[in-house]
């Protein structure tokens, strides 16, 4: 029996995709606020990648100075209201809040954050604008987290940039790759014009870069160019049967839902291949579109996956099951999916062993493959002198973000192999400031 029923309408898609971490209101705020001990040595601001001052922005809302909340939250993180809904505050600031160590509810912080950062949004409060111009001009590929946090720096900073985006929205996985109850489209997109009406940066959507030619003419125009590209498709698990209907990539499956919602179809026994966040992620999906079983197949042990543990639980509160030390060898059927033929495998010394004979099949008649993004390594090739690593990632300076062609620069997935939004916008900043400091030689 399904935990959820199928959603119809857009109020049903949003009664299930609820979000789990709803807007605060003036006195929650001020409540939560108030609970904060303002730790002098913050372990919350060495936990946060993006080095936000906590305690101040939680002392300002306390006090009632919301405004001055949003300014330290984005002097530190472009993507702050975004980031304090879609972080794993759990593992990060809330994680490391000094609450836990008395078994004392951490501050909810990212909420705190949130609250803060949208109503600037909403008010539209003018908190920063574009630098002087220093008559320079960057190109940005990709308006994910990591190319729009560039975009604002940079402009802060007195450049003229402009934005390339394949896609017709803007934000990446942040649009097209986050769960929905993490948080709506709607609050993204608000949260992007509110930054392009500060800075003004310009985005070209649907402007893919794809070819030498293209290239060459950013490379004649701009005096350097930002790879923010991030990941690509989900990896292709080279199994018979894999080119079945029904058989999907975990990334392409998020972005069909972000889009359609409620016009999203799933099965009605959906198999999630994947011990990873997106394999979460896609359990809890498939469960709230109303799938009446769903099931989580990983080829190690439960301790092993690569998953926080709190996105495991969120997937099991929903109803999703577990199949541990399996490994998939042929998706089954006749034109469409009818289910996984698996194998039974253990952890020998710390590597995978089958079970010779322990073959069987699962029925099921949807599989979504959460077995990680491949890397856009045909279009780096076009990027003379540019060097990757065995993991196909981009070869930079850890500081400034240069790459081996020194035009180049980049920072987000495609430079650290796949992290969270908080990393892709403070390394884009961060990069941003190694930008200027070449070209300002």
């Amino acid at each position: 029996m399904a935990e959820y029923t199928t959603p119809t309408s857009e109020p049903e898609f949003h009664a299930n995709f609820s979000q789990l971490k709803p807007r605060m209101n003036a006195t929650e705020a001020l409540l939560e606020s108030s609970r904060c001990l303002f730790c002098f040595d913050a372990p919350c601001i060495k936990a946060c990648p993006s080095g936000i001052d906590i305690p101040q922005f939680i002392r300002q809302i306390n006090t009632g100075n919301t405004t001055g909340a949003a300014v330290t939250i984005y002097e530190a993180n472009y993507f702050g209201n975004a980031c304090g809904k879609v972080c794993p505050t759990e593992v990060l600031c809330e994680g490391a809040c000094v609450y836990n160590l008395q078994d004392v509810k951490p501050i909810e912080i990212g909420r705190l954050q949130s609250f803060a950062t949208r109503e600037a949004i909403e008010k539209s409060k003018p908190l920063f604008g574009p630098g002087a111009p220093n008559g320079r001009k960057v190109a940005i590929i990709g308006a994910g987290p990591a190319g729009i946090s560039a975009a604002c720096e940079l402009r802060h900073l007195g450049y003229e940039v402009d934005v390339f985006e394949a896609k017709s929205q803007p934000s990446g996985l942040t649009v097209y790759g986050v769960a929905p109850y993490k948080i709506t489209n709607e609050e993204v997109l608000a949260e992007m014009a509110y930054l392009e009406a500060q800075f003004g940066f310009k985005v070209q959507y649907n402007q893919p870069i794809t070819s030498r030619r293209e290239l060459d003419a950013l490379e004649e125009s701009y005096d350097a160019i930002f790879l923010g590209i991030g990941l690509g498709l989900t990896n292709p698990l080279l199994l018979p049967g894999e080119e079945r209907a029904n058989c999907v990539g975990a990334v392409e499956f998020i972005e069909q839902l972000r889009q359609k919602h409620h016009q999203m179809a799933v099965g009605r026994k959906v198999i999630v291949l994947g011990g990873g966040n997106t394999a979460m992620d896609a359990a809890s999906e498939s469960a709230r579109l109303g799938a009446e079983n769903v099931i989580l197949a990983y080829r190690r042990g439960k301790q092993e996956m690569g998953a926080y543990e709190f996105e495991y639980d969120l997937a099991k509160g929903v109803g999703v099951k577990g199949l541990f030390n399996v490994a998939p060898v042929e998706i089954v059927g006749n034109g469409k999916v009818e289910g996984v033929k698996f194998i039974r495998t253990a952890t020998i010394n710390g590597h995978v062993q089958v079970v010779p004979g322990s073959e069987f099949v699962e029925p099921c008649d949807m599989v979504i493959k959460a077995t990680g993004q491949a890397k856009q390594t045909q279009f780096l090739s076009l990027i003379p002198g540019l060097r990757l690593d065995n993991k196909g990632r981009i070869v930079a300076d850890e500081r400034t973000g240069q790459t081996t062609n020194p035009k180049y620069f980049t920072s987000g997935d495609a430079r650290n192999g796949g992290a969270e939004v908080v990393n892709a916008a403070a390394e884009g900043k961060a990069t941003a400031r190694g930008i200027h400091a070449f070209l300002s030689k």
